[in-house]
């Protein structure tokens, strides 16, 4: 028997709960050309909460990936995450790929005491367990489980998943946060999912595509990936920061060197770009930019959007 959605009761569901950068869009203190449309209720900019998927394989038995800020928001809006008892809940755990507030800051919403694990890699570990704010997630509560790269693991449900490095940056807080930008360890990291033989990968943030994460991503069958800006000086140009797309530890989308060109050789079936800055011009549906991303076979995440592999 199929599901409502004409699926499998087997196949891989992915719900994009939020597909923005840090802050969403529009951004709470941005009046940018795109923000400005978004105010305005444009409707060619459609407003998008901080970036987090869920994935399940039965539709009972959920896992979070990043648990955005707008977590409490999110999980109204997608009546599979909703709780079926007084103290209930069908998330059973958080996977988390990086420690930008963006990510974790949701977390603080998942105090009342129901039972999830949380998996997150031994570095980011520590720095929770440092931040004395996260002591709410209580131990008897939350199992705390540290990940090691490139290991297999069986999420809830009997999801099959690793993490791997990805080049990317220390989060804002941290100490020596403009260093090593890009380099692999566990700062940043990608997810895979598999399922009868196919591969998911949500990359939310990257600075470049390193020859190791083009192989991996080689003739996958959906990849989201980081879209945060769609040129390397955006912020500079539109007068919102001085910092460039490479300094943030994001790779762009257009240019010789973005990464609509780096991937367009690897053979993936599907490309959605995901955790979209509010300055990006890719979010207005008709414009330039869009219609450029689409033709070169891309998607642009939305809040909502459900992909079944």
């Amino acid at each position: 028997m199929g599901t409502a959605d004409g699926s499998s009761p087997s196949a891989l569901r992915l719900l994009v709960l939020g597909a923005a950068a840090g802050g969403g869009a529009p951004q709470w203190n941005c009046r940018c050309s795109v923000c400005a449309r978004a105010w305005r209720g444009d409707a060619e900019v459609v407003p998008r909460t901080q970036a987090s998927i869920a994935v399940s394989l039965d539709g009972e038995r959920w896992t979070l990936i990043d648990c955005a800020p707008e977590v409490l928001a999110q999980i109204q809006r997608n009546p599979e995450l909703h709780p079926r008892g007084p103290r209930h809940s069908p998330i059973e755990a958080v996977v988390l790929t990086g420690g930008d507030i963006d990510h974790i800051a949701g977390l603080l919403s998942l105090r009342e005491g129901t039972p999830f694990t949380l998996y997150a890699s031994g570095e980011l570990q520590r720095t929770l367990a440092d931040n004395r704010v996260f002591d709410v997630l209580r131990p008897e509560v939350v199992t705390r489980t540290a990940l090691e790269l490139d290991t297999w693991l069986i999420l809830p449900g009997g999801v099959e998943a690793r993490v791997f490095a990805v080049p990317g940056k220390a989060a804002l807080y941290q100490p020596g946060e403009g260093e090593g930008i890009g380099a692999e360890g566990e700062t940043t990291v990608g997810i895979e999912l598999c399922h009868a033989g196919r591969r998911l990968y949500y990359v939310p943030g990257c600075a470049r595509l390193s020859p190791a994460l083009a192989a991996r991503l080689e003739g996958a069958d959906v990849v989201l990936f980081d879209g945060t800006l769609w040129r390397d000086d955006e912020l500079i140009r539109e007068g919102l920061g001085h910092k460039t797309g490479a300094r943030m530890g994001h790779l762009s989308m257009s240019g010789p060197d973005g990464s609509i060109a780096a991937l367009a050789p690897l053979g993936i079936r599907r490309k959605v770009f995901v955790h979209i800055n509010n300055s990006n011009p890719v979010l207005v549906e008709h414009g330039a930019e869009r219609r450029e991303a689409e033709r070169a076979g891309w998607e642009i995440a939305f809040d909502g959007m459900q992909i079944v592999l």
